[in-house]
């Protein structure tokens, strides 16, 4: 087991990264408030975990709710969901919500942990690539809107993150690259020499082997806990991390939550933002044909859907959590290993961007 910490003075917590993790819970809890606990699943993970992870909850009264699973399901009704369970098996504001799963159950808990009596502790213990990288780490919390995704929600930190390798033996192919796109995107913003062994790596990745995946997931961990240990709540750098965020949400907004995976919308929301930091003189042709390489290798889509219009994204883009006073800002690339918030870029091409990738 590899643990990072997240620093955050007080609101400061572990990463634990590892192989057979969850056999080991009783050991890598933080001290709770309470002997209240609530576990949050899904209808996919819950035969595969649940049991075994209320198991090693010993000494606490435990409850489990099971959600129906996918990001169509991210929404307020089924956090209504959360908040009827806590209530009906009267949970106080010393309980502890547990989220068990991909990144939908955690930025839903999250969230309900946060409003929950104006707050209540909660633990991630994330099973897919792209939770155990990315959206457990950090405290993003939230739910999608019909009109948005993730417009709804809050910051809210948890105790302690649990990533049990062993979970990804499980998960389907799809998820696992849709999870690279998140990998790959630490390498695209903050550290080329990743990027360089991502590339020569790809194929244990795909293979899911332990060594390469636990590596893999242990610089993305890094990286994600240096930015956001330096900016907590998106007042600046921590934007970086939404590369290929906007047009990917672009994508997920227009084809229906659960269409496309998070992940492949953000795979092809990255190539888009490296052309666009091609059209403006930042980025080589060759630098955006790398990215496109490594972005194929990893079994990500590299274009946007085709019945995507210009005019669909310029729309669905507008609504984005770091465009100030409607003007559209987004994540590009200085150089491979260096990524700019900017909304200084040409109209029209980020228009022949969009027609690029959707035509």
């Amino acid at each position: 087991m590899e643990t990072l910490r997240v620093e955050l003075g007080e609101r400061s917590y572990p990463i634990h990264i590892g192989s057979g993790l969850l056999d080991r819970l009783p050991s890598l809890l933080p001290p709770l408030h309470g002997k209240q606990i609530l576990v949050v699943t899904n209808t996919t993970i819950a035969p595969l975990y649940l049991d075994q992870v209320v198991a090693g909850l010993t000494g606490f009264k435990v409850d489990t709710l099971v959600l129906p699973d996918g990001e169509q399901f991210k929404t307020l009704d089924t956090l209504n969901q959360i908040f009827t369970a806590l209530l009906q098996h009267r949970h106080n504001r010393t309980t502890t919500l547990v989220a068990l799963g991909g990144g939908v159950i955690g930025d839903i808990t999250g969230f309900a942990a946060a409003a929950y009596q104006r707050g209540v502790d909660f633990i991630q213990i994330p099973t897919t690539l792209l939770s155990q990288v990315d959206s457990s780490v950090g405290g993003k919390t939230g739910v999608n809107h019909p009109l948005g995704k993730n417009m709804i929600g809050a910051f809210h930190q948890p105790r302690c993150v649990i990533a049990d390798t062993d979970t990804l033996n499980t998960l389907p192919e799809r998820e696992l690259a849709a999870g690279l796109a998140e990998v790959i995107k630490y390498g695209l913003i903050r550290d080329p020499d990743f990027m360089t062994w991502l590339e020569g790596a790809m194929p244990a990745l795909l293979q899911r082997d332990p060594v390469a995946l636990t590596y893999a997931i242990r610089r993305s961990c890094e990286v994600k806990a240096e930015v956001v240990g330096a900016d907590e709540r998106e007042g600046g750098l921590r934007a970086i991390l939404n590369l290929g965020h906007t047009f990917g949400h672009a994508i997920e907004t227009a084809q229906g939550y659960g269409e496309w995976l998070h992940g492949e919308a953000v795979g092809a929301g990255m190539l888009m933002a490296a052309d666009l930091s091609c059209r403006e003189g930042m980025l080589s042709t060759a630098e955006v044909q790398r990215t496109e390489t490594l972005l194929r290798a990893a079994g990500l889509p590299v274009r946007g859907p085709d019945a995507m219009s210009v005019e669909t994204y310029l729309d669905k883009m507008a609504v984005d959590k770091k465009n100030i006073d409607a003007r559209i800002r987004l994540v590009l690339l200085r150089r491979l290993g260096e990524a700019i918030v900017t909304n200084d870029f040409s109209p029209a091409n980020l228009r022949a961007t969009l027609a690029h990738y959707s035509a």
